[in-house]
C-alpha cells in the first residue's frame, strides 16, 4: 500500500494544477481567434506576441520562416547603438555620402534629400532615416559601418537569438529579388528580440529610449498595426515591405511594442509572406490580427 502513494500523490498534483490552470495554454482563445482571422486569406501569416509584463506569450504558425524584408533594420540598429554604447563609434560621427552610394530605383527620402549626394550625415541621423523612414540606401550604409550583414547576424546569434537569418544588404537583394526570403526569421525570434530591447538588456537606457523614439515617431504605414488601434494608442514599430512580383507580395509585415492603456507593454510580430491579395488587404489583415491583440489583453 505505501509503495504507491508516490504515485498517487503525483497523480493528485497533475490533476490539481490541469484544473487551476484550466486550458493547456490559458490563451489558446486568443490563438484560435487569430487563426480565424488569417484563415480567410490566400497568404502565409505568423503572429507571436509577448505581454511584457506578464510574460504571456502566444504564436501562429511560428514553425515556418517568414523574409523579414526592412524589419530587419530593427536588428541592424541594435547592432549600431551596442558599437555606440562600446565607445567604438559615435552618433554624431559623420559618414560620407557619395554619388556611387545613392542606389537607383530604390526607396530613399535620403536620395530625394540629398540627390546629389556628396555630403556627409551623422550616424544619428543615418539611423532616422532607416529606422524612422525605412530608408533603404540608409540602411546599407549602416551595414558597410558594421562591416557586413554577418557581423549583425552575428551580433543578434550572440544575445541568445538563433532562430534569424541577416545574410544580405539592400543593394543585393535590389540586384537579386530572390535573396530577400533568406533573410528571413520566425515570428517569436523577432519578437523575443522586443521583449530583450525593451528590458534593456541590450543597450544603455538612454540609447534604449533613442531607439524608441524611432520607432515611435516612425513614418512607416500607419495601416498595419496601429491601423484599428484606439487613437493616440503608442506604438513602436517597424514595418517590412516586399515589392510586388507576380501578382504575389513576398512579405507585408510589422513588428512592435505597444503600450496599452494601463501602461503596460505588448510585443508584436507580424509577418505575411507571399499574398496573393492587395497590398491595402494585406495591411488590414495586419491591423485586424494587432487589434485583436490589443482587445484581448485590455480585457
Amino acid at each position: 500500500m505505501l509503495s504507491i502513494l508516490p504515485s498517487l500523490l503525483y497523480l493528485f498534483c497533475i490533476a490539481g494544477n490541469l484544473s487551476s490552470s484550466g486550458l493547456k495554454n490559458p490563451h489558446e482563445e486568443l490563438r484560435k481567434k487569430l487563426a480565424a482571422i488569417s484563415s480567410g486569406y490566400k497568404a502565409t501569416v505568423g503572429v507571436a506576441v509577448i505581454h511584457l509584463e506578464r510574460g504571456d506569450t502566444v504564436t501562429l504558425h511560428n514553425d515556418a520562416q517568414y523574409p523579414m524584408q526592412s524589419t530587419y533594420k530593427f536588428p541592424l540598429a541594435l547592432a549600431v547603438l551596442h558599437q555606440a554604447d562600446q565607445g567604438k563609434i559615435r552618433l554624431d560621427q559623420k559618414i560620407h555620402i557619395s554619388k556611387e552610394d545613392l542606389m537607383e530605383d530604390t526607396w530613399s527620402p535620403l536620395k530625394k534629400d540629398y540627390p546629389k549626394g556628396n555630403v556627409e550625415l551623422t550616424i544619428a541621423k543615418l539611423l532616422a532615416y532607416s529606422v524612422s523612414q525605412s530608408d533603404n540606401i540608409a540602411c546599407d550604409l549602416l551595414f558597410n559601418l558594421m562591416k557586413g550583414p554577418l557581423n549583425v547576424n552575428n551580433y543578434v546569434h550572440g544575445l541568445g537569438i538563433k532562430d534569424i537569418e541577416i545574410l544580405n544588404t539592400e543593394r543585393e537583394m535590389h540586384s537579386n529579388s530572390d535573396l530577400q526570403y533568406k533573410n528571413r526569421c520566425s515570428p517569436m525570434a523577432m519578437t523575443k528580440l522586443l521583449e530583450g530591447f525593451y528590458e534593456k538588456k541590450y543597450l544603455s537606457d538612454s540609447l534604449t529610449r533613442f531607439l524608441i523614439r524611432l520607432m515611435t515617431e516612425s513614418t512607416n504605414s500607419s495601416n498595419r498595426i496601429r491601423g484599428m488601434l484606439p487613437k493616440g494608442t503608442i506604438v513602436a514599430h517597424k514595418t517590412g515591405t516586399g515589392s510586388l512580383k507576380h501578382a504575389i507580395i513576398p512579405a507585408c509585415n510589422d513588428i512592435g511594442i505597444i503600450t496599452m492603456p494601463d501602461g503596460s507593454h505588448v510585443a508584436l510580430s507580424v509577418f505575411v509572406s507571399r499574398s496573393a491579395e492587395s497590398y491595402a488587404v494585406t495591411e488590414k489583415l495586419i491591423a485586424m490580427l494587432a487589434k485583436e491583440v490589443f482587445d484581448y489583453f485590455n480585457k
